[in-house]
C-alpha cells in the first residue's frame, strides 16, 4: 500500500473570525443546522455488511457527527435520509447531506428521442432546492449534481490529506480558530498522468495538511472520499474552488468547492476521524456556506461529461504514440488484443480523424486553429466545429458573436445563421430583432460564457434576469417532446382526398402504442389481402433500441370484402404494439396501408411515427 513520506513539518497559526457572527460563552456558534445521515461509516464497494452490521455502523457515524454538531452549534437537528423531505431544511440555517433523502423521481436508463444512450439520475431534492447545504463525500454526487450542481462525481478516490488550497478562503480563517499542521510531502504520482493539462511541470513535493487521522491508503475498507472535476468549475461567480486533494485524478481536482448554495466536503471521514484542525475547518464551511441561504444556483451543469475548452489539451496530448503504446502495454496485460493505431485515433479523436485520419503531426495545429469555434455543449465530451462561428471569423466565446447575429437579424441577412447561433449561446427566446438588441444593449457588460453550465452566454446577476434560466434547455426539450407527441396523438379531420388519417401514442396502462385510425365515411383500409386481390394491407413496421423490445402488433377483427378472403376495416379502428422491457426509449413505427371506397384508391400512403416510450 502506497504511503507518502511526510517532511519539513510547518506549522502555521491563521488568524480567526473573519467571518460575520461570533461564538458565544460556550463556544458554539448560533446557527441552526439538520443533519441528515444514512451512510455507513465503510466503504460499502469494498466490505459487504450484514443488514444488523450496516445499521450498527450507520448509528455509529450519525452519533459522531451528532456530538460534533452539537459542540460546535447552538442548535442541530438529526434524521435519517429516509425520513428526510425538502420542508425541513427551510426551517433551519444550512442542511448537512451524509445520506440520501428519498428519491422524488426514481433513476432511468433508456435513451432520448435521438436514440442515444441515456442515463437519468434519480432527482432526490426539487430543482428549485436554494437552501444552504453541505455535502459530505459522494452524497454531493446523488443530492446535488442531478439538479445541476458542479459537485459531480469525477472520482471517487479522494484520500486523507489537502493540498493546493486556497489560504485567504473564510472557511480556514474561521469564526471557530484554525491552527494548521502543514507538511511537504511527495507530489501525488497520479497527478503526474495528467501533466499535459498544465503549462509546468509539476512540483517534486506539494504542501498538504492532513484532514482525517487515516483513510483507505491506510485501511481497507474505510470511506473514500469524492472530487469533482476541475473543469470549468468557476467559470461563474456562484462556484469557488476552495481546496484539492490526494487522489487519482489532476492536481486542481475539487476536494472541498461551492457551487450556490451546496458547499462539497469531498472528504469521507466522519468526525471521530478528522483531525482537530479539520474539525474546524469542517465547522467553519457550515458557517460559511449559510451565507448562500436562499441563494440557489445561477449556473446549472446537467450534463456532468460536457467538453470545456481544457478538454483539447487531453485530445493534443492523445493525438501521439505515448498514450497509444501506454494502452498498447495495458492490453497486453490484461492478454488482449491491442488497437492499431488507426483504431486508437478513431476512437479518441472523433471528429478530428475524420478530417486528419493518422497524420498525428497535422493535430496540433488542427486544434489550435479552430480552437475559437469548437462547440462542446452536448453529449459526453463531444466536441465539434461550429461552422456558423467559423464562417463569421468570431470566437463563439466573444459577446461580438451575439451582436453580429442580432445585427444580422435585424438587416434581414444570413437570418438562419443569426438565429442557430443565438438560439445555441444564449437562453433566451425573442419574438423580434428589437427585443434581442435591447437585452444585448442592456446587459452586454455583465455577460460572461459558461462551459460547463451548456456553452451559452449568461449575466452575472440573479437567475430572475432574461437569459438566466438555467433550466431553460430542460424545458424547452420537454415541451418539444409534450409538442411532438401531442402532434402524433391528433388524428386529424380526413377527407375524400385525404380519407385516412393515423395517430400514435403511448399508452402506458396498456404496455403499448396505441395506433388509432380514422376513416371517412364510405372508405375501407385493407387489414390481409387474398392472392386474387391487388390491394396493399395495412402494415406496421418497427424498430427500437437496444433494451426494449417490440411485440406483434394486434389488431381488432377484420370484416370480410367479397367472397376471395380478404379482410378490411370500413370504421375506425385501434391497433396496439406492445413495448416490453424496463427502459426508456424511442419506438419508431412506419405505417403503410391502402384506402378505396366503391369507386376509387388511393396511392399506397406511409407515414412515420417516434413514440417515446416512458415508464
Amino acid at each position: 500500500m502506497r504511503k507518502y513520506l511526510l517532511i519539513l513539518p510547518v506549522v502555521l497559526q491563521v488568524a480567526a473570525c473573519s467571518q460575520a457572527g461570533h461564538l458565544n460563552s460556550d463556544g458554539k456558534y448560533d446557527l441552526k443546522v439538520l443533519y441528515v445521515g444514512g451512510q455507513p461509516d465503510v466503504d460499502t464497494y469494498t466490505v459487504k455488511l450484514t443488514p444488523e452490521e450496516t445499521e450498527a455502523s450507520i448509528e455509529g457515524r450519525t452519533a459522531a457527527f451528532g456530538t460534533f454538531l452539537n459542540e460546535k452549534f447552538t442548535s442541530v437537528k438529526i434524521v435519517r435520509g429516509a425520513d428526510y423531505s425538502p420542508g425541513m431544511s427551510d426551517t433551519v440555517d444550512v442542511t448537512v447531506f451524509d445520506g440520501n433523502p428519498p428519491a422524488l423521481k426514481p433513476a432511468s436508463r433508456g435513451y432520448d428521442r435521438k436514440g442515444n444512450p441515456d442515463y437519468v439520475s434519480a432527482i432526490l431534492l426539487p430543482d428549485d432546492f436554494d437552501r444552504a447545504a453541505l455535502t459530505i463525500g459522494k452524497v454531493g454526487e446523488s443530492v446535488s449534481q442531478p439538479i445541476g450542481s458542479k459537485n459531480d462525481w469525477y472520482c471517487l478516490c479522494l484520500d486523507a490529506q489537502a493540498h493546493n488550497w486556497v489560504p485567504d478562503h473564510p472557511i480556514f480563517h474561521g469564526p471557530f480558530p484554525v491552527t494548521m499542521t502543514t507538511e511537504l510531502c511527495p507530489t501525488p504520482e497520479d497527478a503526474r498522468h495528467y501533466t499535459y493539462f498544465y503549462d509546468t511541470p509539476l512540483p517534486d513535493s506539494t504542501l498538504m495538511w492532513r484532514v482525517q487521522t487515516k483513510g483507505y491508503q491506510d485501511e481497507r475498507g474505510f470511506p473514500v472520499g469524492m472530487v469533482a472535476r476541475p473543469w470549468g468549475y468557476v467559470d461563474a461567480h456562484d462556484s469557488e474552488y476552495i481546496s484539492s486533494g490526494v487522489c487519482a485524478k489532476t492536481i486542481d481536482a475539487v476536494a472541498i468547492g461551492r457551487h450556490g448554495n451546496f458547499l462539497h466536503w469531498g472528504f469521507a471521514a466522519s468526525p471521530e476521524y478528522l483531525t482537530e484542525e479539520a474539525k474546524q475547518v469542517l465547522a467553519n464551511a457550515i458557517v460559511y456556506i449559510s451565507n448562500f441561504n436562499g441563494k440557489g444556483m445561477l449556473v446549472r451543469k446537467y450534463n456532468e461529461r460536457i467538453a470545456t475548452r481544457e478538454y483539447f489539451k487531453e485530445l493534443k496530448y492523445l493525438a501521439s504514440r505515448e498514450p497509444y503504446e501506454e494502452r498498447v502495454q495495458w492490453a497486453l496485460e490484461a492478454g488482449q488484443t491491442p488497437m492499431t493505431f488507426e483504431e486508437y485515433l478513431k476512437r479518441y479523436e472523433k471528429e478530428a480523424f475524420d478530417v486528419l485520419g493518422t497524420d498525428i503531426e497535422k493535430y496540433p495545429a488542427y486544434y489550435d486553429e479552430n480552437l475559437p469555434y469548437f462547440y462542446g455543449g452536448e453529449g459526453s465530451y463531444i466536441v465539434s466545429i461550429d461552422m456558423d462561428c467559423k464562417e463569421w471569423g468570431i470566437d463563439n466565446h466573444d459577446p461580438a458573436l451575439l451582436d453580429k447575429a442580432i445585427r444580422c437579424l435585424e438587416e434581414g441577412v444570413e437570418t438562419e445563421r443569426a438565429n442557430r447561433i443565438l438560439s445555441r449561446y444564449t437562453l433566451c427566446s425573442f419574438d423580434n430583432p428589437s427585443e434581442w438588441r435591447a437585452w444585448f444593449r442592456k446587459y452586454r457588460k455583465k455577460l460572461f460564457f459558461t462551459e460547463s453550465g451548456g456553452w451559452v452566454f449568461m449575466i452575472d446577476g440573479p437567475s430572475s434576469l432574461p437569459g438566466n434560466d438555467a433550466t431553460a434547455r430542460k424545458k424547452a426539450e420537454a415541451e418539444a417532446e409534450r409538442a411532438e407527441a401531442e402532434q402524433q396523438a391528433s388524428l386529424g379531420t380526413p377527407t375524400h382526398e385525404n380519407p385516412v388519417c393515423a395517430a400514435a401514442k403511448w399508452a402506458p396502462d396498456k404496455g403499448a402504442i396505441e395506433i388509432s385510425f380514422v376513416l371517412y365515411k364510405g372508405f375501407h383500409v385493407y387489414r390481409t389481402v387474398s392472392a386474387k386481390d391487388p390491394y396493399i394491407p395495412l402494415s406496421i413496421e418497427t424498430s427500437a433500441p437496444e433494451g426494449l423490445q417490440v411485440g406483434e402488433w394486434q389488431a381488432p377483427p377484420a370484416h370480410p370484402f367479397g367472397s376471395s378472403g380478404t379482410l378490411v376495416y370500413d370504421e375506425n379502428f385501434t391497433v396496439l404494439v406492445p413495448v416490453g422491457g424496463r427502459l426508456n426509449g424511442p419506438v419508431k413505427c412506419i405505417v403503410n396501408w391502402q384506402s378505396c371506397d366503391d369507386k376509387s384508391c388511393t396511392a399506397p400512403q406511409s407515414v412515420e411515427f417516434n413514440v417515446m416510450v416512458r415508464r
